[in-house]
């Protein structure tokens, strides 16, 4: 069954704890910046936005990779760097549309979410349950009826 994460924007506080489990995580440093979910912000609105890895269907990363080191879990939907592979040309970060990859220059490597193989950390410890790891149905589920809901407010 593929899940996905779910963010909900007006619950996210901007406390950044996300960033700093999933760098511990993975790179077992506290280091944000290491992190493969950002925290974007705009400070002046007060608002703020987690963004992460949408583990698309026809994933851009996927299809852009010269050397195929990108790959998807078929029973998952799990998209996967397979760093052996890995040449490190960033193609995969230029053609994001979401700008969810990135290169982590400490590193030498691009970074995207992995789901923490199907047990997300940034979920975990997520105390204000902005960050949800849902069945992909029952999410996009969701999204319509919330997105119905706000268009039927604004014609009433």
């Amino acid at each position: 069954m593929e899940k996905v994460l779910v963010i909900d924007p007006e619950k996210c506080t901007g406390c950044r704890i996300c960033e700093q489990v999933c760098s511990v995580w993975h790179e077992k440093v506290v280091n944000p910046y290491r992190a493969r979910i950002k925290i974007i912000k705009w400070e002046m609105e007060g608002k703020v936005l987690p963004m992460v890895c949408r583990q698309c269907d026809d994933a851009p990363c996927l299809e852009v990779c010269p050397m195929d080191a990108i790959s998807k879990e078929n029973e998952t939907g799990i998209i996967f760097i397979n760093y052996d592979k890995c040449i490190g040309c960033r193609m995969c970060v230029s053609i994001c549309p979401f700008g969810a990859m990135s290169y982590d220059f400490v590193g030498n490597k691009v970074m995207k979410c992995d789901l923490c193989d199907g047990d997300p950390q940034c979920v975990r410890f997520c105390d204000a349950q902005a960050i949800r790891f849902e069945d992909k149905a029952t999410a996009n589920e969701k999204t319509r009826r919330k997105a119905a809901k706000q268009v039927m407010d604004a014609v009433n």
